[in-house]
Order: C-alpha cells, then sequence, then structure tokens
C-alpha cells in the first residue's frame, strides 16, 4: 500500500476518533473513578480488534447485509450502553477512588470497554464504510491484508486518542469534584442518548 494512502486514512480516522461518543463517555467516567484507564482504553481495543478480525474474515460484510442480525447486535448493544449509562449516572464518579467502594478489578474494566466497542454496531458499520475507501484492489497486497494493516491504525489512533482522552480528564477535573461530577453525568447520558439512537435508526428503519 502507498504510503500516502495510509496517511490520508490515518488523518480521517483520527477525526472520527476525537468525535465525542460511547467510547469517550467511558473513558472519562473510568479516568475520574479509577487510577489508570490503561485498562479501559485496552478493553476498548479489543472491541475493535474483534470488528477488524470479522472485517479481514470477510464476515463483517454478512453481518451488515442480513437485517436479523443487525438487528439482534443492536439491541444487545443498545441494552448493554443502557445498563451502563445508568449505572454511571447513579453513581457519578469523583476525582480519586471511593474507599467505601470496592474497586472493580482492571479485567472487568478491560472487558467493559471491550463490551462497549464491540458491541456497537456503529462501529462495525464504521470499519464498512471507511476501509473499503482505502483498500487498493490492484494493489499487490491482498485485500484482507489491506484491511487487518487499515484496522490496526484504526486500533492505534483509538488507544493514542483515548489514553489522551482519560489523561487529560484526570488532570483538568482532578481538583474540580463537582465538574468531575457533572461530566459523569453527561457522559451517562450521552451513553443513554445513543443506546436510544441506535434502537430508533435500526428498529423505525
Amino acid at each position: 500500500m502507498k504510503v500516502a494512502t495510509l496517511a490520508s486514512f490515518m488523518a480521517v480516522d483520527l477525526l472520527l476518533v476525537v468525535t465525542p461518543g460511547a467510547d469517550w463517555a467511558y473513558v472519562i467516567a473510568t479516568g475520574l473513578r479509577e487510577r489508570s484507564v490503561l485498562p479501559a482504553v485496552t478493553g476498548l481495543v479489543a472491541g475493535y480488534a474483534g470488528h477488524t478480525l470479522l472485517v479481514v474474515a470477510g464476515l463483517a460484510v454478512i453481518v451488515a447485509t442480513t437485517p436479523g442480525v443487525l438487528t439482534a447486535l443492536t439491541v444487545l448493544g443498545a441494552a448493554y450502553l443502557l445498563w451502563l449509562g445508568a449505572n454511571i449516572l447513579a453513581r457519578p464518579a469523583s476525582p480519586g477512588a471511593d474507599p467505601s467502594v470496592p474497586a472493580p478489578s482492571a479485567l472487568r474494566v478491560a472487558l467493559r470497554g471491550a463490551a462497549t466497542s464491540g458491541l456497537n454496531p456503529k462501529g462495525l458499520l464504521l470499519y464498512l464504510a471507511l476501509l473499503p475507501q482505502f483498500v487498493d484492489p490492484h494493489a499487490s497486497w491482498p485485500i484482507p491484508l489491506q484491511a487487518g494493516l487499515l484496522g490496526c491504525l484504526h486500533m492505534a489512533n483509538c488507544a493514542a486518542g483515548y489514553l489522551a482522552v482519560g489523561a487529560l480528564a484526570r488532570n483538568v477535573l482532578a481538583t474540580r469534584p463537582r465538574a468531575a461530577r457533572a461530566v459523569t453525568r453527561t457522559a451517562g447520558a450521552l451513553m443513554i442518548v445513543i443506546a436510544a439512537l441506535l434502537l430508533f435508526e435500526r428498529l423505525a428503519g
């Protein structure tokens, strides 16, 4: 693949990564509640690794073009986002860990992150809409290999972007507990709104 093609993909993809969404909401909420956002970001990236494998295997097209499968995935993902958003609203995070609340394990935080990105059908559809525009059918590289490389670049962008978001949330809001609670409530509400929009778009269509 041409370097210019990869650079163009990185630029476009980064713009999408820095657009606030469910991933941002989870990273911010976790960053204020836990000592490190690394497990959360690792989980989010793992979810996109699953999308990448689906695209490389060609299964993503089948999922996206089979209404029943995509509807089930949408309902499952929306239900998870609703549950996660409601929990964040019920217990808005303040800077630092609350000693009265047992801290979740790093594995649990990572698994929640993987579910947040992996169950989001928008992530899978993003792969189907964006990656093909940068795949060259005439290149010497096989198409699955090109798709895999682009997927890995997306994962790298997500890792860098979400680590920065988490660090920024902790540093900026560390001494502002009221603002931190307001931000996490907004993050929880955003997850619920995204879930509702997912359901409306899929079921109304």
